[in-house]
This record gives C-alpha cells, structure tokens and sequence, in this order.
C-alpha cells in the first residue's frame, strides 16, 4: 500500500501535531515508511537554531513514533508512545528537505510492540533508534 492518508490508517493525532505527509509504504502490523518536508517557514526555526536552522530531535523522534503507529495501527485501533530507548541523531535535518521515516517491529510482549526507527534525508541518517508503543 503506499500513498495513504495517516490519520484514516490509524494516526490518532490531528493538525499541528501531524509530523508526516504521506505514507509511502506500510505493510500492516510490521512496517512504514513516511515522508516530511518541514517548511522553512515553519515557527521552530525561528528559536531553533536563529540563523541557522534544524528540525528539533524532538519532533524527529516524534514522527518516527508516529511512523511506527502507522505501521501497527489500524482503523478502530491507535497506539500511544510508551518508551524512547538509545534515540541518536547523527546528523541535521534542515528546513525544506524531505525526511524519509522509517519503522520496523522487532518485537511485541503482551501489549507492547517495539520498532526499530531511523530517520534519513538527502542519503544521511538525521534520527535513529528504538520506539515502544501500546495499544491505546
């Protein structure tokens, strides 16, 4: 499947907390993958960084789990975050490049589910690491 809507996949979020555009793939309960492009003129850049803008690691983080709830979700069924393990961010996301994020499930324990997650733009890792979500 690729193209999709998030939220009729499963997103529970709505606008302005909506960290990805469009699906790209998905194979349902497994894997996504999502695409971004933050704007320059989105409001973060004006405080981070001035003169120098990068998208915040936190909202990086947070579309990866939201990538990953597009991977577990279902219409009728959400996930909410539960856990960040060993999140990296081995380089800058900067305004107007397209992020590819990326989500994987490696392992579910009762209502657990865990994703292995990384974020790439223009062939460079800007995010990566572990998500752990629960059914909502």
């Amino acid at each position: 499947m690729s193209g999709g809507d998030p939220i009729a996949l499963g997103l529970p979020h709505r606008e302005p907390f909506v960290f990805v555009d469009a699906l790209v793939t998905r194979v349902a309960g497994e894997s996504a993958e999502c695409v971004k492009i933050f704007p320059a003129a989105t409001p973060f850049f004006a405080g981070h960084f001035p003169g120098a803008p990068i998208v915040p690691g936190v909202i990086l983080a947070e579309a990866l789990a939201q990538t990953a709830g597009i991977a577990a979700g279902q219409p009728g069924r959400a996930f909410r975050l539960s856990a960040i393990r060993a999140m990296k961010f081995p380089s800058a996301a900067l305004p107007d490049e397209k992020i590819h994020f990326h989500a994987k499930r490696v392992a579910t324990v009762g209502g657990l589910w865990q994703f292995d997650v990384r974020a790439v733009t223009a062939g460079r890792t800007v995010a990566e690491g572990v998500v752990v979500l629960s059914e909502a």
